[in-house]
Order: C-alpha cells, then structure tokens, then sequence
C-alpha cells in the first residue's frame, strides 16, 4: 500500500516553506551576556532558523572580539543583531513592535517547564547571562506584566551540574517553540545570501 505521506525525502529544500519560518517566532533576546563564544553560538543558531537576536548590555565582552567572531563563523551576515543599552531601553523597542507579542523568560525558577509553555507565533525567547541569569524587572515582566507570557525552566539534575551551557539552553528552548509550531526536522530552507531575511530598520553587528 502506497504511503500517504509526501514522497520527498529528508532533507530536500521546502523553499515554499521559508516565509511561514521566518514569522513563526519574532526574536530570541539575551541580557548581559558574559562569554563572546555563547553569544558566537546562539548567532549561529539564530541563522539557522531566521531568527533576530537581540542583546540587552551591560556585555562581558566588545562586540568586535575576535572569540565571538570565530564562534560565529561565516554566519554574521545572516543574522539581524540589535543591541539595547539597557533593559528599559529594549522593552521601549518591543512595545513599539506590531502585532501579538508575548515575552517569555527561560529561567531555573520557572513555574513550568520549557515543553509545557505553549507557544504562539510572535513570541520573545528571554535568556538571562552565565553568572547571574534575568534581572528582576524581565521576570516580573514575563510573569506579571502586560505582555506575559509565562516562566519556563529545562529540567535537569543539579546534584552535580550548577546549569546548563547557555547556548545550549538557548538552542532546546528555541527547537522546542519551533517544534510545537508544526516546523519538522527535516525542513532544510533554501535561502540562498541575497535572501531578503532583514527589514530595512534591522540593525547589524558586522565583521570585515
């Protein structure tokens, strides 16, 4: 009996499918990250699904070091970075943003965990740095504010490891939005350089 399922086999481009991937989820923000390779990593990751990535300063490192440019390799030009002074100066920008928006901090306190957050197109992905994690008033903001979208926490055992590498976090909460948005894993986007990914207003960190 012939299969039901479309003939096309993993890994073959969809590139019909490159626009539902590019509004499924709206950015992935992380405030006061301390380590040029985490930032590197989660860059790369952000290419990989067309996801914006914003950064919310105070940094542990100059946007030119020379780490985060290699942990980030050939991937930079793809990937719309946009960096806010300060955490006030970042939810000024978010509510100015179109549309249904919700913020979600991923944090080891949260009420529930990252699989029992459901996830909506236009979601906002809050990661917390290495050392200190969230500030205060982004996790009253994720719990309590006008925009809340809940608290989620990756289930791990502590009893010999403090946490998880960040980028790593960042890359489980992020496939596990993606997945529970209908995106498989076989999905290969055939957005080529020239690819319109960028808005107009985007602004970039760029490497020579």
């Amino acid at each position: 009996m012939a299969s039901s399922t479309s003939s096309r086999k993993c890994g073959q481009p969809r590139t019909q499918e490159a626009g539902f991937w590019q509004g499924i989820l709206h950015s992935v923000v992380i405030s006061q990250l301390q380590i040029p390779g985490n930032t590197g990593s989660i860059a790369r990751t952000c290419a990989a699904t067309l996801i914006k990535l914003h950064l919310v300063e105070p940094l542990g490192f100059e946007i030119d070091d020379s780490k985060l440019k290699r942990a980030g390799l050939d991937y930079w030009p793809y990937v719309v970075v946009k960096v806010h002074q300060s955490w006030t100066q970042f939810y000024e920008f978010f509510e100015q943003q179109e549309g249904e928006k919700r913020l979600i901090a991923f944090t080891k306190r949260g009420a529930c965990s990252h699989t029992g957050i459901s996830y909506r197109p236009g979601d906002w992905l809050l990661f917390g740095s290495e050392t200190k994690g969230l500030p205060t008033e982004a996790l009253d903001e994720c719990s309590i504010g006008k925009y809340a979208g809940g608290t989620a926490r990756i289930p791990m055992c502590d009893s010999y490891v403090r946490s998880l590498n960040l980028a790593v976090s960042v890359g489980i909460g992020l496939y596990e939005a993606l997945r529970q948005l209908k995106l498989q894993d076989d999905l290969n986007l055939d957005a080529s350089p020239s690819a319109d990914i960028h808005s107009p207003d985007d602004q970039f960190i760029g490497f020579p």
